[in-house]
């Protein structure tokens, strides 16, 4: 049986009368999604969805769907609960799953000697802790934070000046003379 189908503005046609053609409705998606304290866009790949939540980054999202054993190419609204569910255990604990420690983004954490992988709202306090720890401290990063400076070494004599613009003036020129 040579059946010849042709596609034309959405509609399967075929040259031959015979030819049942099935097709697969997409499957009923949930447009927010929520995961790790964030609501995250459902119609968007898993992947790319995933980067919405601070702390993640694509290649740690890629990691895991793939320690998930979730086929990244579907959408975040396609997947079930047990799935989501399945991310937010293993975002809890990424190294127990198999995640290598150096993908997570606080290995030997100062207060625990564990590898952490800290995302979401808690990402932010924990920045938060550690710039004030090292103001406790007064070591030389704390010392340039607490004095609004910089801190990475830059160059401040022309930059982050605070106040009115400065610049040359000009004498006025005076006219008719």
């Amino acid at each position: 049986m040579n059946a010849c189908l042709k596609i034309s503005r959405g509609r399967i046609m075929s040259s031959n009368k015979n030819v049942e053609v099935e097709l697969s409705l997409p499957k009923e998606i949930k447009h927010v999604v929520r995961l790790a304290k964030t609501d995250l866009d459902g119609t968007k790949k898993a992947a790319f969805a995933l980067l919405k939540v601070p702390g993640i980054n694509i290649r740690f999202a890629q990691a895991l769907l793939k320690t998930a054993q979730i086929n990244p190419n579907l959408r975040l609204g396609e997947l079930d609960d047990s799935q989501l569910k399945k991310i937010e255990e293993i975002l809890q604990d990424p190294v127990k799953y198999g995640i290598p420690y150096w993908m997570v983004n606080r290995v030997k954490d100062p207060q625990t000697g564990q590898n952490l992988h800290i995302y979401g709202s808690d990402l932010f306090l924990k920045f938060k802790e550690d710039i004030d720890n090292m103001r406790k401290i007064k070591s030389w990063k704390g010392i340039r934070h607490a004095l609004n400076l910089k801190v990475r070494g830059q160059h401040t004599r022309t930059t982050t000046r605070g106040g009115a613009t400065v610049g040359v003036s000009r004498k006025k020129v005076k006219s008719g003379s």
